[in-house]
């Protein structure tokens, strides 16, 4: 009867014993679970930015720093012209001080001839001593004294006085412009080295796993691009044969033959065949120049990106344009925002190859457009000079697009 005594153990108990281990191992999973998406995921709770955060501020830095170049061009710029301008006035006033010594010397020689005749207070040499040649010269006495030759002496001597004291002046303000253009150029090549250092630094943390993340963004970036751009020349080859079916039926209104367009009809028909003539004409002149222009772009390729380059072995952007043109006979300027007024600004409609897109409210990114929404340009620090969409950054960032021929 000694079972009698014994507990019967529940159906619960015995179930919850069997199920111990199960719930045990679920509950060590889901802590598993939980410690590994805390480590993959650390952004949210650790401060450190995203793959996406740190191309965007990694791309920021790198138009700063391009921003920061074209000042650092213009300062360049203004620092070759003020040096020029001062060495031209320095040679001026050496040359007046040449002319001036002569006269002093002329004078000098009338005043040893009053010494030799005996003359108490010789005059000439009274208005070489006197603090100012005016304050002598206004002397009645010097002037009634004065023979023709030494009056056109002290004539000459007060001239180059003059001129060559407002010409010392001229150079000492120039001096100072000098200065502050040099402090401006010291100024921009600090700001354009440390944005690139802080974006190298900013990319030289990143993993191999996140570098290669970053590769995948700018290639979809790109191929967003190159849609866009293929858009665009869809649109700009549906406007073209519009424009050109509308001519043409222009043209048979206006002659049954195809030697009408040549011949004169009428002040109207001939107006516009002059006109569309002379279009032609500029057209083509233009087309001609362009296709150099590029060409000479196009060689370019594959050659670095270099801060304040012209070339032959690197450009940075307005460098590059400015490169480009001049192998078609055009001079522009050096920097973007002397490029963006050297021409006449069109839509992007109407863009042709050959003309300037421009960049950023700033006006501080160039490239030569080559048609179908696509240009040529040096990009930015790290990069070679490419072909590329002009919507590589969004159409946001399009600010204009100039002829300059």
């Amino acid at each position: 009867m000694a079972s009698s005594h014994r507990k019967t153990r529940s159906p619960g108990t015995r179930i919850a014993g069997i199920r111990t281990p199960v719930l045990a191992a679920a509950a060590l999973t889901s802590v598993a679970l939980l410690s590994q998406t805390a480590v993959a995921a650390p952004s949210a709770d650790d401060g450190k930015p995203s793959v996406e955060e740190v191309g965007k501020k990694v791309d920021d830095l790198y138009r700063q720093a391009e921003s920061a170049t074209e000042k650092y061009n213009a300062a360049k710029e203004k620092t070759t012209q003020q040096r020029k301008h001062v060495d031209s006035l320095r040679d001026d006033v050496a040359q007046r001080t040449e002319k001036l010594n002569s006269a002093r010397q002329e004078l000098g020689t009338f005043a040893a001839a009053q010494y030799r005749t005996g003359a108490s207070a010789p005059d000439t040499a009274t208005f070489l001593l006197a603090d100012t040649p005016q304050d002598y010269f206004d002397q009645a006495q010097l002037m009634g004294r004065l023979t023709d030759r030494q009056k056109s002496a002290v004539d000459d001597y007060v001239t180059e006085q003059s001129a060559t004291m407002k010409k010392r002046q001229e150079a000492a303000r120039s001096l100072e412009s000098l200065d502050s253009a040099q402090s401006d150029l010291r100024t921009a090549k600090s700001t354009v080295q440390k944005k690139l250092a802080d974006a190298r630094g900013l990319l030289s943390r990143l993993t191999a796993q996140e570098k290669a993340r970053l590769a995948a963004i700018e290639r979809k970036k790109q191929r967003e691009a190159a849609a866009e751009a293929a858009d665009l020349a869809a649109r700009q080859k549906a406007r073209a044969a519009q424009q050109s079916a509308s001519g043409s039926t222009g043209s048979a209104g206006s002659s049954d033959s195809s030697s009408g367009s040549s011949d004169s009809s009428g002040s109207s028909g001939s107006s516009g065949s002059s006109g569309s003539s002379a279009g032609s004409g500029s057209s083509s002149s233009y087309a001609a120049k362009a296709a150099k222009a590029i060409a000479f772009a196009r060689a370019q390729i594959g050659k670095p990106y270099v801060w304040g380059a012209t070339g032959p072995g690197s450009y940075d952007c307005s460098g590059l344009t400015q490169a480009a043109w001049k192998a078609a006979g055009v001079t522009l300027p050096r920097v973007t925002t002397a490029q963006v007024d050297a021409g006449t600004t069109v839509s992007l409609a109407d863009a042709q190859p050959g003309d300037l897109v421009f960049f950023y409210g700033d006006v501080s990114h160039v490239g030569v457009y080559i048609g179908d929404g696509m240009m040529i340009h040096a990009p930015k620090p790290g990069a070679y000079v490419r072909e590329e969409s002009i919507y590589y950054g969004g159409a946001s960032i399009i600010h204009s697009v100039v002829r300059p021929a």
